[in-house]
């Protein structure tokens, strides 16, 4: 809780659930996830994905199962992958069991699409039989006809309507390991949705702005969307859906999570976009550091400032910071000037000071002593 109280954000109750070992829901911390766009049947390339996506920071990877092969196929991803699956399903049933028969942590399906009532208890029994949650996927752009009939369009109500009325059927069933999305490319349209379905049930809800776009056009999107959700504490788990690679989803994920300090993953770089009075070349400098510092998962704080207009005050703000000056640059530790720095070893230097302060941070928590600021 910050002591500030225009930063709080109360998130909204809702139950946990656990997608393998990942809970999700409750006062589980909003994990985020990403989805594979390779072919399922490929097992060390949808394998490399995943590896990726995860050391990107990804909780939760998603794997689509259109076919029995791909369903086969799972099952040798399962084991070999670092984080929970989750088996994307589409209209066959027989695809959700194979899935949580080959380790599946989670199935993504519609119950209402599944078939009879014979089929839903048969995957609902295999989901029970082998520990998995089940996330009911609403889309805008695939509602059930009569609800597009009866409403004219895709709208918050229809998607809500559609929502509850696959909850109900697992319920009627006696399964209650859900989360739920209501997705929409539509911005407004997505928001008004999960802010009504918020209302409606207390399952843990899974964000996305689905299709969003490329991936400056479609952080955008993603960032207004979900930034508005989780602003306003609705949202369990995330998905940024980017026509880009896997990795780049979950980092987007992870920033915008980090701008609403509701989760800390690597180093967090505050820097000023530059002027003529910057006294080296910023945005090459914050390049290179962003690049450098990718392998590092603790949260640091790093501001890069060009000049001493707003230099000081952010350097307060943060872990290590860097302003620019005539010549030599002065380095902030704590918040308090420390040393300064020849331009030509100010790179290297910053990365080994941020490297010794993640190291004495996960010392501390591992309980290794007394926590030391990193100095010169």
């Amino acid at each position: 809780m910050s002591v500030r109280e225009y930063r709080q954000i109360m998130r909204r109750k809702s139950r946990k659930i656990f997608v393998g070992p990942v809970a999700v829901g409750g006062d589980a911390p909003i994990s985020v996830q990403t989805m594979t766009n390779t072919l399922t049947t490929d097992v060390q390339a949808t394998l490399d994905q995943i590896h990726r996506a995860a050391a990107a920071g990804a909780d939760i990877v998603r794997v689509s199962c259109p076919d029995e092969e791909s369903t086969a196929a799972l099952r040798h991803i399962v084991r070999g992958s670092p984080v929970p699956l989750v088996a994307d399903i589409h209209f066959h049933y027989r695809r959700a069991i194979e899935a949580a028969e080959a380790g599946a942590a989670c199935l993504r399906i519609n119950p209402g699409n599944i078939g009879s009532d014979d089929r839903v208890r048969e995957v609902v029994k295999a989901a029970k039989d082998h520990g998995c949650s089940i996330r009911i996927g609403v889309n805008a752009g695939s509602l059930e006809r009569d609800l597009l009939e009866r409403y004219g369009e895709p709208c918050p109500g229809a998607m809500v309507e559609s929502a509850l009325r696959h909850l109900r059927i697992l319920e009627d069933n006696d399964f209650f390991e859900t989360k739920i999305s209501v997705k929409a490319s539509d911005v407004f349209l997505a928001v008004a949705a999960y802010q009504e379905l918020a209302d409606a049930c207390d399952y843990p809800l899974h964000l996305g702005i689905t299709e969003a776009g490329a991936l400056r056009t479609g952080t955008v999107k993603s960032s207004i969307g979900l930034g508005m959700l989780l602003w306003s504490g609705i949202g369990d788990t995330i998905r940024v859906s980017l026509s880009a690679p896997v990795e780049e989803e979950v980092r987007v994920g992870f920033d915008i999570l980090k701008a609403l300090d509701l989760r800390h993953r690597g180093v967090r770089i505050v820097s000023c976009p530059s002027c003529a009075r910057q006294g080296f070349d910023v945005i090459r400098t914050v390049e290179i550091l962003e690049q450098r510092l990718a392998h590092i998962n603790t949260p640091v704080s790093l501001s890069i400032i060009g000049c001493v207009v707003n230099g000081p005050g952010e350097a307060r703000e943060t872990d290590i910071g860097l302003t620019g000056g005539k010549g030599n640059h002065m380095v902030y530790v704590a918040g308090r000037q420390d040393h300064k720095i020849d331009p030509d070893r100010m790179i290297d230097h910053l990365v080994e000071m941020v490297e010794k302060r993640a190291a004495a941070i996960e010392a501390e928590k591992a309980g290794g002593g007394q926590e030391s600021m990193v100095t010169g």
